[in-house]
């Protein structure tokens, strides 16, 4: 985040096997959130995970000692920050219950290429060159893919990746302008404000549109809540911004590759999605643009994996 200094540590042995870990845990939350579907309606399954991430975060602001309370002239960019937070995260889930979560992690993967057209535009001195622009080419190149695969297209799936598109762009806008305001603020604010916003909106959604609330509370499903909401949420919020104050984004976002490829296998591996070619040129494609956008970068990147842990 802005408001991290680069760090001239070097990853020590320990750190790297943490990153990598925390790297599995981010990429693997949409097949989390695909188990939570099982025995939960979409939003209502949205709502009791950030209801429960809210706590723990505000627990843990508390118990370090952290400030909550807003200064003046914050309120209005916590309304419209968090407003397109519930707003991405509402298309996300409903996109998601329509396609698979091998799918759904790609098409996330293609936050930072978003990001790097609308910084383009929006943010002073933060210009697309020919490296970040060839990595965004192969990024969606990776999206291309997806939406020829003719199996996917039989199952109905092209639906939920058009959701889940649009859900990624409104994200891309809601991380630009937070780039553009995070000076003012703590990291952790940001995530609680937009996290404890959403919660009432959710669970209206749910009221709304979701036909039975709860309808199966086994032990995946209790289990995926707990997953999604204290260990990628939570935990892994946390842990990130350890990370990221000792080591700077720089060395942290060499990992971010692996976010697809554990989406995409533990998607299959789990719920025994099929993992076609298509998926695969896909994933290689994603995988090898954000190696090419990461390589070597000048200076701070954003940390855009802890609003993946959201």
């Amino acid at each position: 985040m802005a408001d991290q200094q680069p760090s001239n540590h070097e990853l020590s042995i320990s750190a790297v096997v943490f990153t990598i870990f925390l790297c599995i845990i981010f990429g693997s939350n949409a097949v989390a959130v695909k188990i939570a579907f099982t025995g939960m309606g979409v939003f209502t399954s949205a709502a009791i995970r950030f209801a429960i991430a809210a706590i723990a975060i505000y627990l843990w602001a508390r118990i370090t000692g952290r400030t909550i309370a807003l200064k003046k002239g914050q309120i209005h960019q916590v309304l419209i920050f968090s407003t397109l937070f519930t707003v991405q995260l509402s298309l996300f889930y409903l996109g998601l219950s329509k396609s698979n979560a091998s799918r759904g992690t790609l098409l996330s993967n293609l936050l930072p290429f978003f990001i790097l057209f609308l910084a383009h535009f929006f943010i002073p001195g933060d210009r697309i060159t020919k490296r970040k622009f060839f990595g965004i080419l192969l990024g969606f190149t990776g999206v291309v893919f997806m939406f020829i695969d003719e199996k996917a297209i039989q199952a109905g799936f092209r639906t939920g990746d058009i959701i889940i598109l649009s859900a990624v762009t409104i994200w891309s806008c809601s991380t630009v302008y937070l780039k553009r305001i995070i000076n003012t603020f703590s990291p952790f604010q940001v995530v609680l404000y937009s996290t404890m916003f959403s919660v009432p909106l959710f669970l209206a959604e749910a009221l709304l549109w979701d036909n039975v609330m709860i309808f199966n509370l086994d032990a995946w499903v209790i289990g995926a809540m707990v997953y999604q909401s204290l260990i990628t949420a939570s935990f892994g919020f946390v842990a990130w911004n350890t990370l990221l104050k000792k080591y700077g984004a720089v060395s942290l976002h060499s990992f971010v590759f692996i976010m697809p490829i554990a989406g995409v296998a533990l998607g299959g591996l789990v719920l025994g999605e099929p993992i076609t070619i298509k998926i695969l040129l896909a994933l290689l494609f994603i995988v090898f643009g954000i190696l090419v956008v990461h390589w070597h970068p000048k200076r701070e990147a954003p940390a855009y994996p802890i609003r993946r842990g959201i």
